[in-house]
């Protein structure tokens, strides 16, 4: 079942739409340089309406950019390991803030004087500022530049960080923490840009080091809670997080690279649209948003349920113990970004089937020996780990190939999703364990991986981009990347570049 319409009609699993926007908005005067681009370089910026704007050469018009971080489409900025890793930390940092107060909900309910039912609200608050920003502040990627974007917010969120350890007013917590949580979509913008600075061949590798990032905030912002205000004040935590944030900022101005705006002349109000339409129009979107659901549901299911397992009368560990099992979890998000080499080597369809598999086998053994050996507990914390964020960084890939313009959008949108999940797999997987055991858990799981599974699978991984069920185009499975001589390889950055990449955009997914 196709749907006729003006715009191309290809998926990105079959052939990209980054070289047919690219192509109608690049300039005559620009034709010759934009053809010609570094393979490691960031990919010609596609808008809607214009042309490429003049490079900027100050943030918030008083700022000067370094020279070397300026967007100059003949000699783009280079996205280096560095910058990628440091992509990365920065979403460790930011998405922590959403995550620090989960363990210090007992001594924050001491020194406000409040019951634990009232001090609950901290954690519900967060998330859903957090909810707020990315559905009003993630999708203006798509609208102005993101430099300055990306360090104001980082910026406003260390500000009002400064206010959680010197408050002793519980109501302005609690407000601190919900404009926090606004504030702390810096990853969600993160990622679009650099799918965009990323060569495409290189793109599920550069996704996979940011999500690591973002994944390992939200285990290392338990771990390090609980740890340091075991010994110390909770106070202290977030001080600690105030000087973590104030280092990204820093290395933030001085390594993140200044990329025109996109959709030059679309408003806000119609960016905001965008996020809606895309959600009910876009088959790809559509069937990635509901794997992410499903798979998200299904890791926070296991992470909250992992709790009442080990500190109940099975296995009887403290909380110090039981928030140790969150180091299992990075040793499996710490080897995705090898994972990510080689989505980009198959098709990314491919990818998520493999993973939606592996996590099946995965919840399979929690299901027959969760409850029952320990050894099997600390390999599921791994393996669910690692293959949630192959399923993740395989369906975003796909997405992003889709529109180059409208990444933000599509990201934001499948953002919600993510959090849809999230509350999902606390709420039901919380129920059905106090209900019916772990055991019945661990199925619900398994269910929600299967439910993951019919998704990926009604829709194959060559269809045209408005073809909502079946299979066509073949079964090819590795990507046609081509080669690119070692002369063009040393070409230096200014000169004249080899055209690899845009060949890479068109054949990415053939």
């Amino acid at each position: 079942m196709s749907q006729p319409l003006d715009t191309p009609t290809t998926d990105f699993d079959s052939a990209p739409a980054d070289s047919q926007d690219i192509s109608v908005v690049t300039s005559q005067s620009m034709s010759t340089a934009s053809s010609v681009t570094e393979l490691g370089s960031p990919e010609p910026v596609a808008t809607e309406k214009t042309a490429q704007p003049n490079a900027a050469t100050k943030d918030f018009n008083f700022l000067p950019i370094p020279k070397y971080l300026r967007y100059d489409p003949d000699g783009p900025t280079k996205f280096d390991t560095f910058t990628n890793i440091l992509f990365g930390v920065a979403s460790t940092c930011m998405v922590a803030n959403l995550y620090y107060c989960q363990p210090l909900l007992i001594d924050l309910a001491k020194s406000f004087g409040v019951t634990h039912e009232q001090v609950s609200r901290i954690p519900t608050l967060v998330q859903t500022g957090y909810a707020v920003g990315l559905l009003t502040i993630s999708p203006l990627g798509d609208l102005i530049r993101r430099r300055p974007l990306i360090l104001l917010l980082i910026t406003i969120s260390c500000a009002l960080t400064i206010g959680l350890p010197i408050t002793s007013n519980m109501v302005v917590f609690e407000v601190l923490s919900f404009l926090i949580g606004i504030v702390t979509v810096v990853p969600q913008i993160l990622m679009p840009l650099a799918a965009d600075l990323a060569p495409p061949h290189k793109r599920a590798s550069a996704l996979s080091i940011v999500f690591s990032g973002l994944l390992f905030g939200v285990l290392i912002a338990r771990v390090l809670s609980g740890i340091i205000a075991e010994f110390s004040s909770w106070r202290v935590v977030y001080i600690v997080a105030i000087a973590f944030q104030a280092c990204v900022l820093v290395l933030m101005f001085f390594k993140l690279p200044d990329y025109p705006a996109k959709n030059k002349g679309m408003s806000y109000f119609g960016i905001l649209y965008g996020v809606a339409k895309y959600a009910v129009t876009e088959p790809l979107l559509i069937q990635s948003n509901l794997i992410s659901l499903g798979s998200m549901a299904c890791l926070t299911n296991f992470w909250v349920t992992l709790t009442f397992l080990l500190g109940g009368p099975i296995y009887n560990y403290n909380t110090l113990v039981i928030g140790l099992f969150g180091l299992a979890g990075m040793g499996g998000v710490a080897a995705a970004p090898l994972i990510g080499r080689g989505i980009d080597r198959v098709v990314p369809w491919f990818a998520t089937v493999l993973a939606t598999l592996a996590s099946l086998a995965f919840y399979g053994i929690q299901l027959g020996a969760g409850g029952v050996s320990v050894a099997a507990v600390v390999i599921v914390t791994i393996g669910i780990d690692l293959f949630r964020q192959t399923q993740q960084v395989s369906v975003t890939t796909r997405v992003y190939g889709l529109d180059p313009a409208a990444r933000s959008r599509m990201n934001a949108g499948m953002m919600i999703f993510i959090f849809l999940g999230q509350i999902i797999g606390t709420s039901v997987g919380t129920d059905v364990f106090n209900t019916y055991g772990w055991r019945a858990s661990a199925a619900l799981s398994v269910g929600f991986q299967g439910f993951c599974l019919f998704m990926i699978l009604i829709r194959g991984p060559h269809v045209k981009r408005y073809t909502w069920f079946g299979y066509e185009g073949g079964y090819s499975i590795r990507k046609e990347v081509p080669q690119v001589e070692d002369k063009e390889k040393q070409t230096p950055q200014g000169g004249k570049e080899e055209e690899g990449k845009e060949t890479c955009e068109k054949r990415e997914q053939s």
